[in-house]
């Protein structure tokens, strides 16, 4: 059966990109992509899954006979950001690639364009689908006519007539104007009747049929009610005429136009590539390759290069999108495979002489504390690399590895390599050591360009304009048919490891430069550099688990959800699915009606989001209840009945990854498991903690920076009071609050320490009176004198603040002391909620990528001093600002002194930099 799908195009594109505002979707270009990617992938979604056989995307089309009408129409909205006024051509062109209509007629909507084409088609026996997140199309739904409504969280809901009425307790969709008539429009700015609601207009509508009868027979109506509707009596009829779609627009109907063609798969892959929509083109234009054997032919190390065209690494290309980029077919090189004596010899003694040498390993597994070498590969010059296959056998895989173990471990000799401590890692499973000055590419490029993509193949493209052999073109694509390397023949691998040898090297020349040119080359060599042995040790150390204490844990928290399931269906009279936040909704809202005006998704569901739930606490138990089971199910989860199943059988330890090149502010972040996010407060985060023990015999020291944000943001500001409060030793919180309750410090409650710490850190994060009142769980008025009070007692911070964001629209970027960067693109943006969230990054960059430095210089400089000191003590744990320890007791004052020492001498603030230590049989004890 025929199918149209309408698109409303704005409607998604804005949906796109504020889903991502806070995480946007950046191209090496510095274009925001967020919103074209967004259409795309519901554009592809709806094309795949619901394989329509006519399609067409509506556009607004100027100044509209609403805004003739009724000039303040939509007139209260922000400014277009202007990555959408960016993302509207690059859309149409994509659509034109696509040979899908763009539908937009002048002085008109696109709802009341598709209005009219949907009406047509419906009455003609076309099925057609409206697809919008706007609630003001369901006036359109008929017999043909449904909307396919984007739900909050994904999928999409087909409404159609009963949906609809049943949805707004209507007998007909036509009613849905009569109701915008009564609500208003916020977004669209028309007024309504004030004091009415959904519910209020359902009941007017159900009851009076429609606006103009309600209005003729007033005298019906009772009460306060009645003089708000005949106080509104035009403002009402405005808004219908404005809630009114229209579908009498002079559009045809063209079904020809409409319907699906082949695209045109050039012009998108075109496209796609300039936007580098890699993945998405490759799943969408299904342009996968076929794997066929790389061409069983190597080079003797004295062999000369082969001609372009005959030098290939075999894999077919003939289907390929075509491509103005370079590859391995392309471009002449010596890649050669080592497998005789001799050739391994002349390698190295080739690489005795090198200054540089650029270094791969392939191996079996992508986690490197399992992973087993299956061979090894070297570039020292541009275009030219070499591949040493390692045998399974362990022992004569350790032959091999050993007679490059002098060149692997020679300090005088730069390494480089893409993620190098995963070399590192995979090295030290065979006793090597890498040594000597590393140059990592990834990391640069972090340093570089924080919010874009750091993998070899992307800046293969972006710099080189080279498109690399990928993995899955050798072994398969990811799932149970996917093939080890170990199951390659060497000549099968051997290009394809010399590229990633070549293309490495040929990066870092290309880095290494732009390091200099922006000012990140110290930060680079002396901070991030050294780092990667510090991690890699991290790693390969591991943490000890108790396993028993985890398992009790886990029978104590299983039995405390339990009886709070039974709490709950006390509290609600009966049972339903505790984790179902549809079902807590209406439980809450829908039947125990514990608020007047309960939050809703767009969808018409119940927000539930732990967020709303704390705000409502004090309401009912129930509503704690529900927090306290969440609590619980997301910690055994997460943690207690995870880890164990984490812990490496031939370690006993987990070994979690510490990631350098993720966060935009230049923190570690830790994945499998990541044990950056076990909560610190609470009896039961408390419990987690418990279970993380040091190595046998040793004891755990847990050592962290007092207040390290806050003592850095006194730095910045130059603040007379904050920075004499944390060189007196005053307990800030306390001083704050005596200052903004106006009281001596000690006549400061609990309660209002804790208010002015949360003003505190707030005010770094730019927190605004509404967020602080909804974080305290208290009256804005309250809210603005803590944030008057505080700005009041420290005035240099507001200077500090309003600074920071004119040297971020001065330069689009702001630095942290070791002057990594954060780029800020949207800072001068004309929409007040993009610019908001840039100038709240342009406040917190340096401050939080400031103390992310200094715990990275502290960690380099423990490890260095443990090594010249002979400390077999272990580092095993980063978390934000706090490092952990397993000690030796021998050890236990060497290990203090070291770190309490480097931790508070890492960086000159004007402030002391403070750690506090603590020592105990387990995390929880020294924390």
């Amino acid at each position: 059966m025929d199918k149209l799908f309408l698109i409303d195009a704005y409607a998604l594109i804005y949906r796109s990109y504020y889903a991502f505002i806070n995480n946007p979707r950046i191209n090496s270009k510095g274009l925001n992509t967020s919103a074209v990617m967004g259409f795309c992938n519901t554009l592809n979604e709806v094309l795949t899954k619901e394989q329509p056989s006519h399609i067409g995307v509506a556009f607004d089309h100027g100044l509209t006979f609403r805004n003739e009408a009724f000039p303040q129409y939509k007139a209260q909205r922000e400014e277009t950001p202007e990555d959408i006024k960016r993302s509207v051509p690059i859309i149409k062109d994509i659509l034109g690639a696509y040979h899908i209509p763009v539908l937009q007629v002048d002085g008109f909507e696109a709802d009341d364009v598709i209005g009219t084409l949907a009406l047509k088609a419906g009455s003609e026996g076309l099925e057609t689908y409206m697809l919008t997140p706007d609630k003001d199309y369901a006036q359109l739904v008929r017999d043909n006519v449904f909307m396919y409504r984007p739900r909050h969280g994904g999928g999409y809901e087909t409404m159609g007539p009963e949906e609809v009425n049943q949805k707004y307790n209507i007998n007909s969709p036509l009613q849905v104007i009569d109701l915008l008539a009564l609500m208003g429009d916020s977004a669209d700015n028309f007024p309504g009747c004030p004091g009415v609601g959904e519910k209020t207009a359902s009941k007017l509508i159900n009851e009076f049929g429609t606006v103009e009868n309600l209005l003729e027979n007033t005298a019906s109506v009772k009460g306060k009610l009645r003089e708000k509707v005949e106080g509104a009596v035009e403002d009402i009829k405005m808004s219908k005429f404005l809630a009114t779609i229209r579908t009498d627009v002079p559009v045809e109907l063209d079904l020809e136009q409409l319907r699906l063609k082949e695209p045109d798969a050039n012009k998108l892959q075109e496209i796609f590539a300039e936007l580098e929509f890699k993945s998405f083109a490759s799943r969408v234009l299904n342009k996968a390759e076929k794997q066929q054997k790389v061409e069983n032919r190597q080079l003797s190390l004295f062999d000369q290069p082969a001609d372009a065209a005959t030098q290939t690494n075999g894999l077919d290309t003939t289907n390929a999108a075509p491509t103005n980029r370079q590859s391995i077919d392309t471009v002449p090189h010596e890649y050669h495979l080592v497998e005789t004596e001799e050739q391994l010899l002349s390698l190295i003694q080739l690489l005795e002489g090198a200054k540089i040498i650029s270094l791969d390993t392939e191996t079996t597994s992508t986690n490197a504390i399992e992973a087993q070498l299956v061979g090894l590969s070297f570039a020292i010059e541009e275009h030219k690399a070499y591949y040493v296959p390692v045998p399974e056998d362990n022992n004569e895989a350790q032959k091999i590895v050993e007679k490059f173990r002098h060149i692997y471990e020679n300090a005088d000799t730069v390494k480089v390599g893409q993620n190098i401590k995963y070399d590192l890692e995979v090295l030290r499973n065979y006793d090597v050591y890498l040594q000597g000055p590393l140059f990592d590419t990834m990391v640069a490029h972090y340093l570089l360009q924080p919010e874009q993509y750091h993998n070899m193949d992307f800046m293969a493209e972006v710099y080189l304009n080279y498109n690399t052999v990928h993995i899955d073109e050798l072994i398969g694509p990811k799932g149970k048919t996917q093939k080890s390397m170990r199951q390659l023949a060497p000549s099968e691998v051997y290009a394809y490891a010399c590229e990633d040898a070549d293309i490495t090297l040929q990066l870092k020349n290309v880095l290494e430069p732009k390091l200099k040119e922006v000012g990140v080359d110290q930060l680079f060599h002396e901070v991030e550099m050294p780092l990667i042995p510090v991690l890699a040790e991290m790693e390969c150390n591991g943490v000890r688990i108790d396993t028993a204490a985890l398992k009790e844990t886990s029978e104590v928290f299983t039995q405390r959800m339990l009886q709070l399931e039974q709490d709950i269906y006390q509290a609600a009279g009966k049972t339903f699915n505790v984790s179902s936040p549809k079902q807590v909704g209406d439980i809450l809202f829908g039947e125990m009606k514990i608020v007047d005006k309960p939050k809703k998704t767009k969808t018409g569901q119940y927000v539930t989001s732990e967020e709303v739930l704390q705000t409502l606490r004090a309401k009912h138990p129930i509503v704690a209840h529900i927090l306290d089971y969440r609590a619980l199910k997301k910690l055994l989860g997460t943690y207690v009945d995870a880890l164990p199943k984490l812990i490496n059988p031939r370690t006993g330890h987990i070994h979690t990854s510490f990631n350098q090149a993720v966060t935009a502010t230049g923190r570690l972040s830790s994945s499998d498991p990541n044990l950056q996010n076990i909560p610190v407060r609470g009896e039961d985060g408390k419990e987690i903690r418990k279970c993380f023990i040091p190595e046998e015999g040793c004891k755990f020291f847990s050592a962290d920076y007092s207040q390290i944000e806050l003592r850095v943001m006194a730095h910045l500001s130059k603040d007379a009071n904050m920075l004499e409060a944390f060189r007196e030793g005053y307990d800030i919180h306390a001083a704050t609050a005596a200052k903004i309750y106006d009281k001596p410090v000690s006549e400061v409650t609990r309660d209002e320490r804790t208010k002015a710490k949360r003003a505190n850190f707030g005010i770094i994060y730019g927190i605004t009176v509404f967020g602080l009142a909804d974080r305290l769980n208290i009256e804005r008025a309250e809210a603005k004198q803590l944030i008057d009070g505080y700005f009041k007692m420290f005035p240099q911070v507001r200077d500090y603040m309003e600074q920071a964001k004119d040297t971020a629209k001065a330069q689009g970027w702001v630095e942290t002391f070791f002057h990594r960067r954060r780029y800020l693109p949207d800072i001068n943006s004309g929409n007040a909620t993009v610019r908001g969230i840039a100038e709240r990054n342009a406040i917190n960059a340096p401050i939080q990528g400031s103390a992310a430095d200094i715990i990275k210089v502290a960690m380099v400089r423990i490890f260095q001093r443990f090594k010249r000191e002979n400390v077999r003590s272990k580092m095993i744990l980063q978390v934000h600002d706090e490092l952990n320890f397993s000690v030796l007791p021998t050890e236990k004052e060497q290990v203090e002194r070291i770190v309490m020492e480097e931790m508070q001498a890492a960086y000159p603030l004007d402030v002391p930099l403070v750690a506090d230590g603590g020592w105990g049989n387990n995390w929880l004890e020294a924390h």
